[in-house]
């Protein structure tokens, strides 16, 4: 019995490469007759792993998709790098229930690595909102089946809106999950916070995917995302050449002349904004809005008092 849960266990590996295997092949692998691999096959399957099987000439082994999840076979590195994946992930309970699943079956030799990394990462507080992995699914789901999505959207004001959205991609963009999707009530591409959507039931009617947007989702997201997602945007000439400047901030530079640029930043609060400005280390000027210019004074001013008591 053990002999055979071992053969097993070698089995399983050589199916998760993605690829046909003729039954001889695998009996040469594992040293073992065609007849018992077709047994351990069996065996297999009996776990709730599904092993597909083609008969002729062409035929072979292939492990595909299942109603439901099979126990996984991870080697060392991948046990621990999803180990290590879920410590970081945040609080969300289905990632702390498969921590502990995880954690109950590692063996002493992986627990000391893992715990080496810990001690030697530092996780700094910068998670974003959770977002329930059920709406990542079900967004998911949507996209894939190309069906309509209907939910209410609460904007980053207050605002409530029920919409209609053809979905096209989910997006993970700094500490958030974002949805980019055509708006079917407003006619235009649009992005939506994940953790501000309300799922509606059951979804809309099915649609043809769309080409992204501007042709490049990347380029489109780059160009729009501060723009539509965060609140505080700001407008500032800066007396640097546009190439001095551009690839160093996440924001849109435009040249002005040889010496100048425009840069269009925006964040999730005018002291980051001031930050971000203040680590180009380049003169600037503020073209609006003028609250950044108020928040502005308040820091310069703070920063000067610091400087009279040394």
């Amino acid at each position: 019995m053990r002999e055979t849960s071992g053969r097993l266990l070698r089995l399983l590996p050589l199916l998760q490469a993605h690829r046909d295997w003729p039954g001889t092949e695998l009996a040469d692998r594992l040293g073992v007759t065609t007849r018992t691999v077709r047994r351990d096959v069996d065996r297999l399957r009996a776990l709730g792993y599904p092993v597909h099987a083609a008969m002729g000439p062409a035929g072979g082994y292939r492990l595909g998709a299942g109603a439901e999840l099979p126990p996984l076979l991870l080697d060392d590195d991948e046990a621990v790098a999803v180990t290590i994946a879920l410590h970081t992930s945040g609080s969300e309970e289905a990632s702390l229930r498969a921590l502990s699943k995880l954690s109950r079956v590692l063996p002493s030799r992986l627990r000391h690595r893992v715990a080496a990394l810990e001690a030697s990462m530092l996780a700094l507080p910068v998670r974003g909102p959770e977002v329930a992995a059920a709406v990542l699914t079900r967004v998911s789901a949507a996209i894939r089946a190309a069906e309509t999505l209907r939910f209410d959207y609460v904007s980053h004001d207050g605002t409530s809106s029920r919409r209609a959205v053809e979905p096209h991609r989910l997006v993970s963009w700094g500490r958030r999950w974002y949805l980019v999707g055509w708006d079917t009530g407003r006619r235009d591409w649009r992005t939506f916070r994940a953790d501000r959507l309300s799922l509606r039931t059951p979804n809309g009617p099915r649609f043809a995917h769309r080409d992204p947007p501007d042709g490049d989702l990347t380029a489109y997201l780059t160009r729009k995302m501060g723009r539509e997602m965060w609140p505080y945007r700001a407008v500032l000439k800066l007396h640097a050449p546009a190439a001095a400047v551009a690839g160093r901030v996440e924001g849109e530079v435009t040249p002005i002349d040889s010496r100048s640029c425009r840069l269009e930043l925006a964040s999730d609060s005018w002291d980051i904004v001031a930050f971000v400005v203040g680590m180009l280390d380049v003169p600037f000027e503020v073209e609006s809005p003028p609250e950044l210019t108020e928040r502005l004074e308040v820091l310069s001013t703070r920063y000067a008092a610091a400087v009279r008591s040394r």
